[in-house]
């Protein structure tokens, strides 16, 4: 193998971002994961100040139940402090996907509400 096409050179700086990501602690990447995903997910809800243009009600569906799946999973793992922000978040997130959707789920079906079970308004 070349220089030109060893691994090192394809992907410049890669060993410096595993070890940077190395030293990350493993609760932090949750947090930011979930915050990502709440981020994303507001965005497609259309709760940003372009609100409409980036509405796209099957898009947050799947990112709110990413979400609510990642709390399920983690939420033993990153502590009541971290946990309990993130579960309001969800929630509120869930009642705007509830009150964007033309045609409400039947309580328990909506986003998420597999693992986090029905939300009321």
């Amino acid at each position: 193998m070349s220089d030109a096409t060893s691994p090192s050179t394809e992907n410049p700086g890669f060993d410096d971002m595993a070890r940077d990501i190395a030293e990350v602690p493993a609760v932090e990447v949750i947090v930011t994961v979930a915050v990502n995903l709440m981020s994303a997910a507001a965005v497609k809800l259309g709760l940003t100040e372009e609100g409409e243009q980036h509405k796209d009600l099957d898009e947050a569906r799947k990112l709110v139940h990413a979400l609510a799946g990642l709390l399920d999973a983690g939420a033993t793992e990153i502590s009541t402090f971290h946990a309990s922000p993130l579960r309001d978040g969800l929630k509120s997130l869930q009642l705007a996907f509830r009150e964007a959707s033309l045609v409400p789920d039947e309580p328990g079906q909506g986003p998420g509400e597999k693992y986090t079970g029905p939300v009321y308004g």
